[in-house]
């Protein structure tokens, strides 16, 4: 005859409830996310509040208008190259395109985002978006983080890929880009209003001969 059989019912049943609850506290455990880390509004959109003036999201539709305005967005920042006209009309919401890909980003694209953001901030609650609201999306956010909020590359890696923004695999080309990033050229290249960390970028040499070409 087996242990299990000698046991008393109550005792087994007693086994199962502390069994259960154990779960439950792991699954609690789980579930818990840092109070610092970008916090949900709605799960449709994939739309998370990062501070009381930025919010991230997926591609909104036209149902998310009265949401924006109960939130009371006044800039949207596109990420893709499709323009936000098609769902977004309200002449009260500032719409901003910065399309770009992770797969091709450079320190011009991330000073861009983030000049664009905190200057929009200074006129009200912002929100960024992509497609899926986590690759383009979660790699502004990071950056964000930690040019602008002061964040450790590792706090924000982390929050990036374990904040429940989308699926992992898609993070692979913004993760590559910021651990090779120099946090503080590109803090210093925001503060002084540079288009990017080197003199021999694109924009550098195009504002370069442009002012030396001013009469």
């Amino acid at each position: 005859m087996s242990l299990l059989r000698l046991l008393p019912a109550t005792f087994l049943l007693s086994l199962a409830a502390l069994f259960n609850l154990t779960l439950a506290h792991a699954d609690d455990a789980a579930l818990s996310r840092p109070a610092d880390w970008a916090q949900s509004v709605e799960v449709q959109y994939n739309l998370y509040q990062m501070s009381p003036t930025l919010y991230r999201s997926a591609l909104p539709d036209k149902g998310a208008v009265p949401l924006l305005e109960k939130l009371k967005v006044a800039t949207v920042i596109n990420f893709l190259p499709e323009p936000d006209s098609s769902w977004l009309s309200k002449p009260g919401i500032t719409q901003i395109q910065l399309p770009y890909r992770t797969n091709h980003v450079d320190d011009s694209d991330v000073l861009k985002a983030l000049r664009t953001i905190q200057s929009a901030e200074a006129k009200g609650p912002v929100l960024m978006h992509c497609k899926h609201g986590s690759d383009r999306t979660g790699l502004m956010a990071a950056m964000y983080r930690v040019v602008v909020q002061g964040w450790s590359k590792e706090d924000a890696l982390s929050e990036m890929t374990q904040g429940g923004f989308g699926d992992s695999t898609h993070f692979k080309d913004g993760i590559r880009y910021m651990m090779q990033a120099d946090v503080d050229k590109l803090r210093t290249a925001l503060a002084n209003g540079d288009c990017s960390t080197s003199p021999f970028a694109m924009c550098s040499m195009k504002s370069w001969f442009n002012s030396a070409h001013v009469e």
